[in-house]
């Protein structure tokens, strides 16, 4: 595998607390990585240094290096980022007033000088990624009308239009019910690109990613795939609860299951309480 991005001691500190604490790993092309960890691990901080969001790196605060194909990502100018890089942030107020349509062609921008008209050529691009998430038929709705899980996939859909070769999510599955979360993982498993994203559920990280990062308190604390990464040991220290690992029957991904220990005194106020 090539090597896309090379992340070397990325550090990031806020007065005295540390968000990012000596960050070390590689992404290879083609490859579908979840970042995983509890509230508060620098997460979404890591994506956002990864992607260089408010020029985060030429901050005082922030050293180490991000590469971005053998070059440090500060030498690429926005539009160039937009160009590698496909974002499906949590944060998406300002284009909730537009229709699916306008939301579209902003994939288009990165690629476009300034004024510039659109093209058949663009405007097929726009209907054969709708096409590809199963929403042609949107193309005229409100993007705010949609449910989470099709305004998901037309953000999806934008990103197959900017054509770029990173995908980056924030936690897509947040808020989407069960259904819907499988159906947006699934899609972007499905697209054949570098993906990586943040992801809250285990279980879901394990059966989309190929490869997880496990961060905690801003520390890389493992790097792997999702059963070397996923082991009760681990996660029971970082989670604060007792928790083993199986393989799902039907799936054969990895999984974990969390569980709350029943001592002798919890039992004893659950009897008083009873009585």
């Amino acid at each position: 595998m090539s090597t896309l991005i090379n992340i070397s001691g990325l550090s990031w500190r806020v007065k005295n607390k540390s968000i990012l604490d000596n960050i070390n790993f590689t992404v290879n092309k083609g490859e579908v990585i979840g970042i995983i960890g509890p509230n508060g691990a620098g997460k979404t901080s890591l994506l956002r240094c990864l992607t260089n969001q408010g020029d985060i790196l030429s901050s005082t605060n922030v050293s180490g290096n991000v590469q971005l194909k053998k070059r440090p990502i500060l030498q690429y100018s926005a539009k160039e980022i937009a160009q590698h890089f496909a974002l499906v942030m949590q944060k998406n107020e300002t284009i909730f007033a537009l229709s699916v349509e306008d939301v579209m062609k902003m994939g288009l921008l990165p690629h476009k000088s300034l004024f510039s008209l659109d093209s058949d050529h663009d405007k097929a691009q726009i209907i054969l990624a709708l096409k590809k998430v199963g929403l042609a038929d949107e193309l005229h709705s409100h993007f705010n009308q949609l449910s989470g899980g099709e305004q998901q996939r037309v953000l999806i859909a934008r990103a197959l239009v900017q054509a770029s070769q990173i995908l980056v999510l924030d936690e897509p599955t947040n808020h989407l019910d069960v259904y819907y979360q499988h159906q947006v993982l699934q899609l972007v498993n499905k697209l054949n690109i570098t993906v990586i994203m943040t992801v809250h559920d285990l279980n879901l990280a394990s059966l989309y990613c190929q490869r997880l990062i496990l961060l905690n308190h801003g520390e890389l604390v493992c790097d792997g795939t999702p059963e070397e990464v996923l082991t009760p040991t681990q996660l029971s220290k970082i989670f604060g609860l007792p928790c083993q690992q199986s393989i799902n029957t039907i799936t054969g991904a990895t999984q974990v299951s969390f569980y709350l220990n029943s001592d002798k005194k919890e039992n004893n106020f659950v009897d008083t309480f009873d009585e």
